[in-house]
């Protein structure tokens, strides 16, 4: 509204500059109203800090009455989001959430679960039906843009792939070979979109086999009704870990595409979307300076400045996020580090073994990196 109202201004001081003295005195009782409904513009912009205050923590607040944190989840994704045979829900997804739930409650137990869809995850963020959403979800433009959300980080970098049946496999070696192949795939995914580029660039012919949740899409691809399944190649690996027979599918070497996969919050909750993004920060940052959940509590005998102000035991604590100055100790004591969550959820510790690779930190070559604490 003010740029609209100073280009009017400016339009009119050009007519000032040019016009005679009739339109003169026009114009510049013209500029003078819109001047001054500028400076009125300006002052209700500058009273509403005193009342978007109150919304800035709305979600903080929320989530500290209702005393849990509504976390949206996948249907059922092994290590990144999936209930166990007990019926509790893991995997690094997971992991995250509790985190967040330690960092603000103080208690990693405090969340609830709401499982989703893919075309149901945002509506149910957007809606406040869910605090967080922490399930498999690629950054993107149109995302981060369109849709009212932001994205706090990125917990697993990943790129989409194929998976085919071990007698296909006898023939195809490669994505390229899938000429004329049907596909299962799950709608309302980057996944969709990505395979239609894939094969329109490639000038190949393919039959998209559309299923709406991750378990239906391995069903049908168990079932015959496809040649390949596609999707983010960790979910291939865990995917595959559901067919009767794992060794019976064979997962194609392209990736075709980056799928930065990362926790998401509404926009317009600025302490919330700080909380969740350094939680993410503070869980990174610790694996760098070899802070775990086994040695937290000796590391607040440490001398290092990075590490007490990790621990909150020094530096800018808790204040600037709403939250309690023991807020990092709690993440890490509870849940740990980034390294310990990967590995037990989907690293070399689980039944996924995916090596680290460009989800290692970016000292040891890969492209996790956190901004400091201090």
């Amino acid at each position: 509204m003010i740029q609209s109202l100073q280009t009017k201004i400016e339009s009119l001081e050009q007519q000032l500059a040019s016009a005679g003295s009739t339109v003169t005195t026009e114009a510049s009782s013209d500029v003078k109203a819109l001047e001054d409904k500028i400076a009125s513009l300006e002052k209700q912009l500058a009273d509403k800090p005193s009342t978007s205050s109150s919304s800035t923590s709305a979600t903080l607040d929320k989530v500290k009455n209702q005393g849990y944190v509504q976390c949206g989840v996948s249907t059922g994704l092994p290590g990144f989001s999936n209930p166990n045979e007990k019926g509790e829900w893991e995997g690094l997804d997971v992991e995250f959430c509790q985190a967040v739930a330690a960092a603000t409650l103080g208690d990693k137990t405090k969340v609830k679960y709401i499982p989703l869809t893919a075309k149901e995850r945002f509506t149910a963020l957007q809606s406040g039906e869910i605090d967080v959403l922490s399930r498999n979800t690629t950054w993107t433009l149109h995302r981060d843009t369109a849709l009212g959300i932001n994205f706090a980080g990125v917990n697993y970098y990943d790129g989409q792939g194929f998976m085919i049946n071990k007698e296909l496999a006898k023939e195809v070696e490669s994505a390229t070979q899938l000429d004329g192949a049907d596909i299962c795939v799950q709608s309302g995914t980057t996944t969709e979109l990505n395979l239609a580029d894939y094969f329109r660039y490639r000038e190949m012919e393919y039959n998209p086999v559309v299923f709406d949740t991750a378990a239906q899409t391995v069903k049908g691809f168990e079932a015959g009704r496809c040649d390949a399944l596609t999707t983010d190649q960790s979910g291939l690996y865990a995917l595959r870990l559901n067919l009767q027979d794992p060794s019976l599918a064979v997962v194609l070497p392209e990736i075709i595409s980056k799928e930065p996969l990362g926790p998401v919050v509404r926009q317009g909750d600025d302490q919330w979307f700080n909380i969740v993004k350094w939680t993410h920060n503070t869980m990174v940052h610790a694996e760098e300076l070899g802070v775990s959940s086994h040695n937290v509590d000796d590391m607040k005998k440490s001398n290092d400045p990075n590490i007490r102000r990790l621990i909150g035991e020094d530096g800018p604590k808790g204040k600037g996020l709403g939250l309690n100055d023991d807020w990092g100790y709690q993440i890490l004591k509870q849940v740990g580090n980034y390294g310990e969550s990967f590995e037990r959820t989907v690293g070399m510790s689980s039944p996924l073994e995916i090596k680290r690779g460009v989800n290692a930190l970016w000292v040891d070559g890969g492209l996790q990196y956190a901004p400091p604490i201090r």
